[in-house]
């Protein structure tokens, strides 16, 4: 049986997810590390509206975004791209808003708004946000995963850096005997 502990955090969760101490297990690092942001990126939505001067894609209505283990759905996902002089565009970054809602196999997060920036590999989600792996539960205003190395940095700053809410959590502990 496994008893849970709230914990509230004073300061910004700065540490990799994995490399929290003993009594926060059930959180590892990202199921999205090493995600190939070259791998093709699907879209479907109710509708779409191209900004082809602005090398922009607007899409609204039921949004769902998939790239390989990644799912980010919101109501509406404005997509820039860039348009080399011979190929297909490629897509720089996406910004969400609006119910965001983002899925791995092992782990669901949610906020107002969220930003995946393709070129740098960075995944933002900002505004009441809240990730769920397993039976441990973590909240705070701003998210912040490095693809590439798996690192989550979770923090009660609003996007303006400002003071905002504290970082606040809930993980499971084993009982011990």
């Amino acid at each position: 049986m496994m008893k849970t502990t709230k914990i509230l955090i004073a300061i910004a969760l700065a540490a990799p997810m994995g490399a929290m101490p003993a009594f926060a297990q059930g959180i590892t690092t990202s199921a999205l590390r090493g995600l190939d942001s070259r791998a093709p990126i699907d879209v479907d939505a109710d509708r779409i509206d191209v900004l082809d001067q602005q090398n922009q894609a607007i899409f609204t209505g039921n949004v769902r975004v998939r790239q390989g283990n990644l799912t980010l759905e919101a109501d509406r996902i404005k997509v820039a791209y860039s348009r080399p002089v011979k190929g297909d565009p490629v897509i720089q970054r996406l910004d969400a808003d609006g119910n965001v809602r983002l899925a791995t196999p092992s782990e669901r997060a949610s906020s107002r708004f969220g930003i995946y920036d393709v070129s740098k590999r960075i995944l933002t989600l900002i505004g009441n946000v809240v990730l769920t792996q397993g039976t441990t539960k973590v909240q705070g205003n701003r998210l912040t995963i490095d693809l590439a190395s798996g690192r989550s940095t979770l923090d009660g700053k609003t996007s303006t850096g400002q003071a905002g809410s504290r970082v606040s959590g809930r993980f499971a502990v084993p009982d011990r005997k």
